[in-house]
Parts: C-alpha cells; sequence; structure tokens
C-alpha cells in the first residue's frame, strides 16, 4: 500500500496536524513542525510564488485540486509527488486547508517540476528586496527636486545629479531591506514569526522559501551597499563634502538598524525615529543639498509630513509581529506600548503628517499650494479605523495596505502643489 502524507494547515499556512506518513516523506519530526512551520517549506520556493496561490483558489472554487509537483524533504532533497488540496471548513466557514500527498519516484525531478513563468522568476528577485516598498525613498527625494525646483534655486535642472541622488537613495533602501531580513532571520526574528501576513510583515521571507541562502542574502546587502556608496562617492565629488553627512546617515541606518550591537529596531523608538528621519527630513535636504549645494532648515522641515508617514507604515506592520518581535528581544514602540496604546500611537503619526503641512502652510514654509496634499486625509482615516479595529486580526491588512498608498499618494499630491507654485507664482520664498 502506497504510503500518504496527511497535512491540515490554517489559512495561514501554519501546520495543525502532521501524521506518520507524512513524517516519513518528509523527514520531519512531528514536534519540530506543528505550529512552527508553513506548508511552504515543503516546496521550492519559485513553486510557491508561482503555483501554490492559484492552486489554493482552485481547491475553494472546486472542492478540490489535484497537481503534480516537487517537494523537498527536511534535508533539501527533492522528490516527485501527487497532491490533492481540499479545503477545510467548521460551522460553515472555511478554516483551513487539507493536502494528501503520494510520493512518485519513479517520476523524474525534471518532468514533475511545474512550470516556472519568467514572470514568477522576476518576482523572485521583488521578493527577495522587497522593491514593491522603494516608494518609501523614491517619493521623498522627487519632493526634494520639485522642493528645489519651485524656489527656483537652478537654472538648467540638474537631471543628471537627480539621476544619480536617485540611484543611491534606491540602493542604500535595497541594503537596508536585505540587511534588516538577514539579520531578522539570524538573530531568530522572523523564524519565530508565525503570525505574518505578506507582503506587510514577518520580512520577505525569502530565506525561508529557499529563494535565497542566508549567505546569498548577505553577499547581496554588502554589494548593495557597496554601489551606493560608489554612487555616493561620484555625487560627493560633484556636489561637495556636505553630502557626504547625508551618505553615512543612510549607510548606518541601513545596516544597524536591524544589526548587532546597536541593533537600533529592537531599542524602544530608535527604530521609528531613524526610519522617519531617513525617509522624510534627510533625504529632501540630502536632494536640495546634492541640486544646489546649500542648505536650509526648510529642507528638513518639508520632509517632516513624509518621514511621519513612512514611520506611520513601519509602525502597522509591527503590529502582527508583535508577539514573535516580543519573544526575540525586539522591543520596538508597539511592543512597548502594547497593541491598544499603539493604535493611539499609531493615529497621532497620521495627525502629525497632516498637521505638519497645515503648519508649514501657516507658517509660510510651504506654499498654500500645498495644502493638496490635505486631499488624501480620507484614506488615513480609514488605515485609523481599521487599525482601530483589527488591530489583532487578519483585516488589519487593510489598514497596512492604505497606509502604503497614504504615503505615496499624500506625497505625491504635496509634489504636485509645489510644481503648480512654480508654474503658476513663479519662485517660492519660505518666510523661514
Amino acid at each position: 500500500m502506497t504510503e500518504k502524507s496527511v497535512i491540515t494547515c490554517d489559512l495561514e499556512g501554519r501546520i495543525e496536524t502532521f501524521n506518520e506518513g507524512a513524517a516519513a516523506m518528509f523527514g520531519w519530526p512531528p514536534e519540530e513542525i506543528i505550529g512552527k512551520k508553513r506548508v511552504s517549506a515543503f516546496s521550492p520556493g519559485l513553486i510557491v510564488l508561482g503555483h501554490v496561490g492559484g492552486w489554493l483558489q482552485q481547491a475553494v472554487a472546486d472542492g478540490a485540486h489535484e497537481a503534480r509537483t516537487v517537494f523537498v524533504r527536511k534535508d533539501g532533497t527533492p522528490f516527485a509527488a501527487d497532491i490533492r488540496i481540499t479545503p477545510t471548513f467548521k460551522n460553515g466557514a472555511q478554516i483551513g486547508y487539507c493536502g494528501v500527498t503520494v510520493a512518485r519516484p519513479e517520476v523524474p525531478i525534471a518532468e514533475a517540476m511545474p512550470k516556472i513563468s519568467l514572470g514568477t522568476k522576476a518576482m523572485r528577485w521583488l521578493v527577495v528586496t522587497r522593491a514593491p516598498f522603494l516608494a518609501a525613498m523614491i517619493v521623498p527625494i522627487l519632493l526634494g527636486a520639485t522642493w528645489v525646483h519651485a524656489r527656483g534655486l537652478t537654472g538648467a535642472f540638474p537631471w543628471g545629479t537627480l539621476g544619480l541622488v536617485l540611484a543611491g537613495g534606491i540602493l542604500l533602501h535595497l541594503a537596508a531591506n536585505t540587511f534588516n531580513d538577514y539579520f531578522d532571520w539570524t538573530s531568530g526574528t522572523d523564524p519565530g514569526n508565525t503570525d505574518y501576513f505578506l507582503p506587510f510583515s514577518g520580512g520577505s521571507r525569502s530565506i525561508e522559501l529557499g529563494l535565497i541562502g542566508e549567505r546569498g542574502l548577505l553577499r547581496l546587502a554588502s554589494v548593495t551597499l557597496a554601489l551606493a556608496a560608489l554612487d555616493g562617492a561620484w555625487l560627493v565629488s560633484r556636489c561637495g563634502t556636505g553630502l557626504l553627512w547625508f551618505g553615512l546617515a543612510g549607510a548606518f541606518s541601513a545596516v544597524f538598524y536591524t544589526a548587532p550591537p546597536l541593533r537600533l529596531a529592537a531599542r524602544r523608538g530608535l527604530g521609528e525615529l531613524f526610519v522617519g528621519l531617513n525617509f522624510g527630513p534627510l533625504v529632501t535636504a540630502g536632494t536640495a543639498v546634492a541640486l544646489t549645494g546649500t542648505l536650509t532648515a526648510d529642507d528638513f522641515f518639508i520632509g517632516l509630513p513624509l518621514g511621519l508617514f513612512t514611520a506611520a507604515i513601519l509602525w502597522i506592520n509591527e503590529f502582527p509581529d508583535a508577539p514573535s518581535d516580543a519573544r526575540a528581544g525586539k522591543n520596538n514602540l508597539v511592543v512597548t506600548l502594547g497593541l491598544d496604546a499603539a493604535r493611539w500611537g499609531f493615529a497621532a503619526l497620521l495627525l502629525g503628517a497632516f498637521g505638519a503641512v497645515a503648519a508649514m502652510v501657516g507658517t509660510g514654509r510651504l506654499p498654500v499650494f500645498a495644502l493638496v496634499a490635505l486631499l488624501a486625509a480620507p484614506l488615513g482615516v480609514f488605515a485609523a479605523v481599521q487599525c482601530f479595529r483589527h488591530a489583532r486580526d487578519r483585516q488589519l491588512v487593510k489598514a497596512n495596505a492604505a497606509t502604503v498608498q497614504l504615503q505615496v499618494v499624500a506625497g505625491l499630491l504635496l509634489i504636485a502643489g509645489l510644481f503648480l507654485q512654480g508654474w503658476l507664482r513663479g519662485p517660492f520664498h519660505p518666510l523661514g
């Protein structure tokens, strides 16, 4: 009789039951699997990215889905198998999935391997680098450039220099993302997290999925940081040594946000502070220095709203990670305050960001056209309401997504307001 693996999981993919056939087939003892691993641990990462989501959807739609695929044992050896996936229910509501697997040792691995599209292969690197979040860096750089334009501080706009600033900022952000994933993995923070929902929490999971190894991720982080340094050196040679301090601050934050011994993300507010500064005031001021060679206090101030919005992204993403962060000693402010109090902190960040725009217009630091950024306020209200209602359940994902969108929308509206100033009224001269 052919031995069968029978595994059930919840909607998050966390393994709930694991029979003897599963233990024999995959090489994992139940005590190391149940409640501690996800079913993604048994599949190559590219299959997870390219196929598993569709299989689950098909199983729900049709009542079951069957596929031939390739799985991996605990020791990393692949094997061909057939799987039948069915949704599981309790009291009429779906609670998870059941997978029944039969190994097919007579089938060659290459024959059983599902086709991996070029899009899935490209998605691998989007996941590893968390590239979709690069807007957090790109938008404040563009804001700084538009700020320079609105004040009429350049003749012919230095597009080449702006390109270098964008390249350097993106490389620093990629370095921060990959160093963050590496150190959160090696410290045990991400491996101990079974409550995440992608892509907003729990890191990229690129090591867990087998998309890249520990050494490969560290190498990628180091290479992107080195390329950022080369880009920065070129900028400093063109724009002056004043820009050097901004680059050093970015490099320091990229590494030590999660790297020991400093591990800023674990130090009760330092992580949130550094994220707010690096993705707001430091970026807009650094961009202004690169494009004009001068620096004013207002160059920092105009980045404050975006810094607060980006800190809010980090803040809301810390909610689902709070239990595992606490176990790993990653004492960010959400862990420190607790989820109930942290909801008010999230709302305060959003209110502070919009309040900063209004205050800077009121004091003459920003032109009146900048008030167009307040049109994004309904999105902020939606995010805050979802946070208060769903701080402890999966529906919080709506607040996570809305906060990411809010940073982009409010930033682009602020950019549009500054552009309108330069187009309709000519150079703007802040009172400060």
